[in-house]
């Protein structure tokens, strides 16, 4: 299950809003296995249906949550023409085990509304968790 604040999905809805028609992505760095700091990135491909993090962006990102002792707690993308699952790229490019894969869909049906899901991702399996927002 993944616990995490309204303020933190209010920031990766808002980033999905934002990069729309394009792919948002980003990070939420913790300790501990709880979220707490809303790390927004580059989407590299500039895509609407694909998502990829700049390497060099994402190495200082790693570092830097190395230094403050911190882990990526919450990998993130939207979708913004599909539901919010994970298509086989993105089950591909999935690789922290502990991490929680939280999808966003922006899908034009929605209207205001925002689908968020979350899913553990470990060798090629998904398992769709529940999301409790405090």
């Amino acid at each position: 299950m993944l616990t995490i604040s309204q303020d933190l999905v209010d920031k990766i809805i808002a980033h999905a809003r934002a990069d729309h028609p394009d792919e948002a992505c980003g990070v939420i760095a913790g300790r501990g296995g709880v979220p707490e700091r809303f790390v927004p990135m580059e989407n590299a491909e500039r895509s609407p249906t694909f998502y990829r993090f700049d390497s060099i962006e994402q190495l200082k990102v790693w570092r830097e949550m190395d230094d403050r002792d911190e882990e990526p707690v919450v990998i993130y993308h939207s979708h913004t023409a599909t539901e919010a699952y994970p298509s086989r790229t993105d089950v591909s490019y999935a690789s922290e085990p502990n991490a929680h894969y939280v999808l966003v869909s922006t899908r034009e049906e929605l209207g205001e509304r925002a689908e968020l899901r979350s899913y553990r991702i470990v060798d090629g399996v998904i398992t769709e968790e529940e999301v409790t927002i405090t």
